[in-house]
């Protein structure tokens, strides 16, 4: 029976990628700290419990064990991929999205903003990005590579669904929950940034764990195919609790309580390119989008966020709907405003079906 080892495999991908490994016949064994430990994962497989952030540790508490596939999701990449090396038939790591340049800083491109979508042999940061945690993910990918020439590494984007430490989607959820008449978004709520659902995540590594002949050697971005805008999002987390609200657009810049859907001090939409992974590794999404995002709803719906609590402050979000209710009195105020103005000749949408010299009775 051909061994792997997963080092983590506890968090929101974890379970399924370890009973992924389970139905393909590997004899399983997690080596993580022990502080998440899950149902969702059975008796059959093993724990090793150390401190993946420590090397020396995890060196003393793995010893001389060898496997046939490590599955890196989790502590410091870099190190572990030295650890493990000669130990492992082959390598599968799990990194971040960071990498590319102007990821962190999209208005600082030229055009400003991102392109979409980004190609996957964009540029990625060099020495000079200010971020250091983002030289760092592009430096940890080399080193994969050092060490393990034919590895496959996969970067995460932001993920979502049941078990998240710090669940994004929750600043529209709770509105939702709290029946909101309205939601305030950047932009119309128009950005689109590249999300996945965690089951597909774990689908896409297990594809990786697969070893096709053309993704060896190689990395490859994650991604659900269909992406939604942050407006869309909004609405089907209304819709599968039975809400309905006023979807308002404030420019970004003056949209404060939007911050935390946004993510980021820019609207860019961060679309990653994922055509690699779709034609090396066969990726397709397992779980439909819309029915992703209504899972992820509801989950959070039977597990909320203390009110109040450490999360929530990670967040960033205070739900100060005083505030958001003056926003929204201000934004109609300038909405009459705007709508009084009058045009000598109003503008039109430039469109061959609806425009001056449309004939209506042609085909």
């Amino acid at each position: 029976m051909n061994t792997a080892l997963v080092i983590g495999g506890t968090g929101p991908t974890g379970p399924y990628v370890v009973n992924g490994l389970v139905d393909r016949g590997f004899q399983v064994t997690i080596l993580h700290t022990g502080r998440h430990e899950t149902d969702l994962i059975g008796p059959e497989v093993e724990h090793i419990h150390t401190d993946p952030f420590n090397v020396d540790k995890t060196s003393a508490d793995l010893g001389n064990r060898t496997f046939d596939l490590a599955v890196v999701m989790y502590g410091r990449l870099r190190d572990l991929a030295q650890l493990l090396r000669g130990k492992v038939g082959h390598f599968v790591s799990i990194g971040g999205v960071g990498v590319y340049k102007g990821f962190a800083n999209p208005d600082d491109l030229f055009p400003e903003g991102m392109p979409v979508p980004l190609r996957h042999g964009s540029q990625l940061v060099d020495n000079q990005e200010q971020f250091v945690k983002l030289r760092r993910i592009r430096e940890t990918e080399e080193e994969v590579f050092l060490v393990h020439p034919e590895a496959i590494h996969l970067r995460y984007p932001q993920l979502y669904g049941p078990r998240q430490l710090l669940p994004r989607e929750w600043p529209i959820v709770r509105r939702a929950l709290d029946k909101r008449p309205f939601l305030i978004v950047p932009d119309g709520g128009l950005t689109v940034k590249s999300q996945a659902w965690v089951e597909n995540a774990a689908h896409a590594t297990l594809l990786a764990v697969d070893r096709p002949s053309a993704a060896v050697g190689k990395i490859y971005n994650v991604s659900d195919e269909e992406l939604f805008t942050i407006r869309q999002i909004a609405e089907i987390v209304a819709d599968e609790l039975g809400h309905s609200w006023e979807i308002v657009s404030l420019p970004h810049e003056v949209a404060t309580s939007a911050r935390p859907l946004l993510t980021s001090w820019s609207s860019s939409h961060r679309v990653l390119d994922i055509r690699a992974t779709i034609t090396d590794l066969g990726y397709r999404d397992v779980v439909k989008p819309e029915t992703a995002w209504r899972l992820a709803t509801q989950w959070l719906a039977d597990h909320p966020l203390e009110r109040g609590g450490d999360l929530e402050g990670r967040l960033q979000d205070p739900f100060e709907y005083s505030a958001e209710d003056l926003q929204y009195r201000a934004w109609a105020e300038c909405r009459q405003r705007l709508a009084a103005v009058t045009w000598s000749s109003p503008p039109g949408y430039s469109s061959a079906y609806v425009g001056r010299f449309a004939n209506p009775a042609s085909d």
